[in-house]
């Protein structure tokens, strides 16, 4: 069963994926082999995607777990993000 939902910059996966953007973070779980559920998150960069964490027999309630990691990954992304454009944005008004 394939199950997926996305929000923002955040993927929810069970299964495979394709490759992922930019800035977005999937969430992957699986069944723990002997309770709970093996979770991952990786983050997509802009030329590959790393693990950016993972929660071993994680309870039932893993999202609650996870929430404070991702939280403060989007917002890091976000920032970048900003910085990025305000980088490029003083490079262009330089060369003018």
């Amino acid at each position: 069963m394939n199950r997926s939902f996305m929000k923002s910059s955040l993927h929810l996966t069970r299964g495979g994926s394709p490759r992922l953007p930019l800035g977005r973070i999937r969430l992957r779980w699986e069944p723990a082999s002997r309770a709970g559920w093996d979770v991952t998150a990786h983050l997509g960069l802009a030329t590959t995607e790393v693990l950016l964490a993972s929660w071993p027999a994680a309870p039932d309630d893993w999202p609650r777990l996870v929430r404070p990691t991702l939280h403060e990954v989007t917002g890091l992304c976000a920032a970048l993000a900003v910085a990025t454009v305000a980088l490029d944005l003083s490079n262009r008004v330089a060369e003018v």
